[in-house]
């Protein structure tokens, strides 16, 4: 499958905010299922949230809630991750991902298509 074209990533005082884009495939108009999960170096990959191409529904790991947004656009061809309030702890590499199916899903093996990653570094 083809790859995931990620962009937004760079450095940011803690306490700052930065936003990830995402382009989405055609499955995700269709009812597909985009993911935002993140690696921190020596870590197994993380997911944050994950958005419903069908319902724009948003569901997020219970650690990333009230600081990181996913959303889209109105025309469904871009998701984006909004990360607020940011720590030196949250520093890593940041990934979108794309699925099919109805289930929900926050785990990183359910995904079979990805984006190259961007990275966050977090630091004074």
């Amino acid at each position: 499958q083809a790859q995931l074209v990620e962009s937004g990533g760079g450095s940011v005082q803690p306490g700052g905010s930065l936003t990830l884009s995402c382009a989405t495939p055609g499955t995700y108009i269709n009812g597909g299922w985009m993911g935002w999960f993140r690696q921190i170096p020596g870590k197994e990959r993380e997911g944050i949230g994950t958005i419903h191409g069908g319902s724009a529904r948003t569901y997020y790991t219970d650690s990333f809630k009230g600081r990181f947004t996913v959303y889209e656009d109105n025309t469904k061809s871009t998701v984006f991750l909004r990360m607020n309030s940011l720590k030196p702890e949250d520093s890593g590499m940041y990934y979108c991902a794309a699925r099919t199916g109805l289930i929900r899903s926050l785990t990183a093996d359910d995904y079979p298509q990805w984006g190259q990653g961007t990275q966050v570094t977090v630091s004074t």
